[in-house]
């Protein structure tokens, strides 16, 4: 958990400080937080559905999700507001460097066909998203305890201004980039 945010402070501030110019250390980016997101629009069927959705983040993440709720009242969706229609944790400081390293060095080698990830999900203004079909490739997660497969968003928010800048600031962390 440290490690990274001593590597971080070794490896990183000075390869960035020296490819973009940087004249004080505290234009030098980082990673703000992560937010990780599950929306599960089968809960408006099934209540047990969030239930397991939030154990699952818990369990990925160390740390309590909050539930999400629906904005406006969508007939086609059958959503009402003020549903239950997701759930997200936003992790910050020691927490957030345990995942990240977790995630690059072991979650993500674990995605069938994996050849990484890529390089083109950043929103132009330095924030990376990655969305996962499953949360199976998380070792925390056993497979038999499980009801069904559900995808999740991941987004890196950094103090990068550019993509240039965050996209070296995350392959400097580990993030396996595609070729």
């Amino acid at each position: 958990m440290a490690r990274l945010k001593d590597y971080y402070k070794s490896d990183v501030a000075p390869a960035l400080m020296k490819k973009f110019g940087y004249k004080s250390v505290m234009q030098i980016p980082k990673v703000e937080k992560v937010v990780i997101n599950v929306g599960a629009g089968e809960a408006k069927e099934n209540a047990k559905v969030m239930d397991a959705v939030i154990r699952d983040l818990a369990t990925i993440t160390g740390q309590k999700p909050i539930t999400c709720k629906a904005k406006k009242s969508v007939a086609n969706f059958k959503i009402r507001e003020g549903m239950v229609i997701g759930a997200k944790v936003t992790l910050r400081a020691d927490k957030m460097y345990e995942f990240i390293d977790r995630f690059f060095n072991i979650a993500l080698p674990r995605v069938r066909d994996f050849r990484g990830i890529n390089a083109n999900s950043f929103d132009g203004r330095g924030n990376y998203t990655i969305g996962l079909k499953e949360q199976l490739i998380f070792p925390e997660i056993e497979y038999d305890k499980i009801d069904k497969t559900r995808g999740m968003d991941i987004s890196f928010i950094t103090t990068a201004k550019t993509d240039e800048e965050a996209r070296e600031l995350l392959s400097l962390m580990g993030a396996p980039f595609e070729k």
